[in-house]
């Protein structure tokens, strides 16, 4: 029975560990060069991925990726129009395994992507690893948090520590930007 073997989570953040500005919106600011290499890489090495409804990967291989779409909207799984290998799913409804397989993925990697919702649902579940990446450039006071601890006052790094991940090295994505990304690890 084909299953995710791997769950990796990839997140660039701002200085104040937010994912998207108050609006929901990634600013430009957030797109750096090797950040968006290494993440576009590490799609094209996912079986699936999975991600909220207003996530997206913005790349033009987009519509070739197997993805689960997490919604509240629906009772268990039902069919994306917006993408055409593409499932919506609500794990309330059905498991993550029931999802994989109806999507009639092979085994591989789950790459989750976001938003802060989904990345909350996966540190229950349980993330292998993490890329977390950092802009210490950028600011989004009142912007969604990567995770909804980030709101109560823990930094990110807390809240994957909390949940058994433990940091790799340090890689540097631009140092012009201070642009950093760490692996957490189980």
């Amino acid at each position: 029975m084909p299953r995710p073997v791997s769950i990796e989570g990839l997140a660039i953040i701002s200085a104040d560990g937010m994912l998207a500005d108050a609006d929901g919106h990634m600013p430009k600011s957030l797109l750096v060069e090797a950040d968006q290499q290494f993440f576009q890489d590490t799609l094209d090495q996912a079986a699936v991925l999975v991600q909220g409804r207003h996530s997206h990967e913005g790349s033009p291989r987009a519509a070739d990726r197997r993805r689960l779409v997490l919604t509240r909207r629906i009772a268990a799984l039902a069919e994306d129009t917006t993408y055409p290998h593409a499932l919506l799913w609500n794990p309330k409804g059905a498991t993550l395994q029931e999802a994989w397989e109806r999507l009639g993925a092979p085994d591989g990697m789950l790459a989750v992507i976001g938003g802060t919702d989904v990345y909350a649902l996966f540190l229950t579940i349980g993330f292998d690893r993490f890329h977390l990446s950092r802009a210490p450039h950028v600011r989004l006071p009142g912007g969604r948090p990567v995770f909804p601890e980030v709101n109560a006052g823990r930094t990110p790094e807390e809240v994957l520590a909390s949940h058994g991940l433990k940091p790799g090295p340090q890689h540097v994505f631009d140092s012009m930007l201070g642009v950093t990304m760490v692996t957490w690890s189980r």
